[in-house]
């Protein structure tokens, strides 16, 4: 079984900008939110991938992750529960991490995260000056919530 382990922070500044080693736009929705387990396709530039999510306990879920044709992809997309997240995800190595910030798009524009994934819950890292308050906890900021809830709308 694969377990994701993954903080995230709000972004800061925008000096993380002069760190990114590459960028990619992403377009993703749901097919099931519900909190226990979430269902979510994904377009990754010219991938895509089908993802099955447990339950969040502390910073830790399962997570399944398959790639699928992009055309299947782009068929799902047409019947997620919600509207699509658009957002531009940049990876960002710093002191030997990559820190995945997303910058979001539509109707959460002017939201930008930053997501570290850990090999365990209390794996030391360090934190980029750019980097703001954590907010691993707080559904607000869960992707599947802000395909219902956008940022622009709190």
């Amino acid at each position: 079984m694969g377990i994701e382990i993954e903080r995230k922070f709000l972004v800061a500044s925008d000096a993380w900008r002069a760190g990114v080693s590459r960028s990619t736009r992403f377009s993703q929705g749901y097919l099931s939110r519900d909190p226990a387990r979430t269902v979510r396709v994904r377009l990754a530039g010219e991938q895509a991938f089908l993802t099955i999510k447990g339950a969040t306990l502390g910073a830790a879920r399962a997570e399944f992750e398959y790639a699928v044709p992009v055309a299947d992809a782009r068929a799902l997309l047409a019947i997620c529960d919600g509207p699509v997240v658009e957002k531009v995800r940049s990876l960002c190595p710093y002191e030997g991490m990559t820190w995945e910030v997303d910058e979001f798009l539509g109707a959460n524009a002017g939201l930008v995260l930053a997501e570290i994934e850990l090999d365990t819950e209390d794996q030391p890292f360090a934190r980029p000056p750019w980097l703001g308050a954590e907010v691993t906890g707080d559904a607000r900021f869960v992707n599947a919530n802000l395909a219902v809830r956008p940022f622009t709308s709190w």
